[in-house]
């Protein structure tokens, strides 16, 4: 059988999860990228608006999808394309996220899908202080020239599944998942009018109720944040979740109001703290941060005291805002820069 799946990504046009305007996969079988497909699209309709900030990270613009067919005409061959493959993505609750609110506002039933995450199983096999794509793939010997384009990200993502598969000596992907003491997660199938839709598509149809009475209320930034109080795990919370058993410091100026992340965090099994200490396995850092600053040294006295914990042999890794944001599958904070 050998090692054999299909690597998804998506970018979206805004901070909804359900405004796909673009995708990759790259089919692997016997271990080596067989065959490859991507396709630009747009998002759903009345969830198609471009944020400047999205746009800035991927470079699509509405003009650039505008004779494409929508996210429901572009499906069925997706879904041809993955076939019964289990699925795999970096930071897979976000990828197929993304597939069930796109699902949900187009009103279209979709398949079920078993899936496994990259972040997750790269925890598991390297030791690095970032788990972003760039760095991930850096350590498993894979090129990465053009982040963000989503075909790209997709074969990234499959030489990132191969690598960790061939250090594990496994020969198929049940037999690493079962060595890393790890099981698939699935995304139930979707029917329109029978299942519940997901929280991620509530919160966005509430704010476009909100937006058609009248402008939303923003929420500026606070100059300098407060950490407020750290709110326990939610010890119910998925274990498959890759915030799910991590000890979560904030540093420096988010998007959404400090507290808020914690209370997120917490929701999903992280356990949200107010300084860094051998208990911290991940560090999230505001003010614009990408994981490439590591490299560049524009990083909080936090984010030094992590890479000198790091150094020491210490598991602990850094997220931006942005990577944050995309594992709880929330919007972009409107106050945000």
């Amino acid at each position: 059988m050998g090692i054999e799946f299909t690597a998804i990504d998506f970018e979206t046009a805004n901070g909804f999860r359900g405004s796909p305007c673009s995708v990759g996969l790259s089919k692997v079988r016997d271990g080596k990228v067989v065959e490859e497909a991507s396709w630009l699209m747009r998002p759903p309709e009345g969830f198609d608006r471009f944020d400047p900030r999205n746009v800035q990270i991927h470079g699509i613009t509405a003009a650039m999808v505008a004779d494409k067919p929508r996210f429901g005409d572009v499906f069925p061959e997706m879904a041809g394309f993955i076939g019964g493959d289990l699925v795999v993505a970096h930071n897979a609750a976000f990828d197929l996220g993304v597939i069930r609110s796109a699902l949900e506002v187009s009103e279209l039933a979709g398949p079920a899908y078993d899936y496994a995450c990259t972040v997750i199983l790269a925890r598991r096999s390297y030791s690095l202080v970032s788990y972003s794509l760039p760095f991930v793939a850096e350590a498993a010997g894979v090129p990465l020239r053009n982040h963000h384009d989503a075909v790209e990200d997709a074969r990234a993502c499959a030489g990132i599944m191969i690598d960790i598969a061939g250090r594990r000596q496994a020969s198929s992907v049940a037999e690493l998942l079962l060595g890393l003491q790890l099981s698939a997660s699935r995304l139930q199938e979707y029917t329109p009018g029978r299942d519940g839709v997901s929280k991620p598509t509530l919160a966005a149809r509430e704010r476009q109720e909100l937006q058609a009475g009248g402008p939303v209320p923003q929420t500026a930034w606070t100059y300098w944040p407060q950490e407020g109080a750290n709110p326990p795990a939610n010890a119910d919370a998925d274990r498959t979740h890759p915030l799910y058993g991590q000890t979560v410091v904030f540093t420096g100026n988010l998007g959404i109001e400090r507290q808020q992340a914690k209370s997120r965090a917490a929701a999903l099994g992280a356990q949200p703290a107010s300084s860094v200490t051998r208990k911290t396995t991940v560090l999230v850092v505001g003010d614009g941060f990408v994981a490439a600053d590591l490299k560049r040294g524009r990083i909080t006295a936090k984010a030094q005291k992590v890479l000198q914990l790091h150094g020491r042999g210490q598991q602990i890794e850094v997220l931006s805002e942005g990577e944050f944001l995309q594992m709880l599958g929330g919007e972009w904070p409107a106050a945000s820069a």
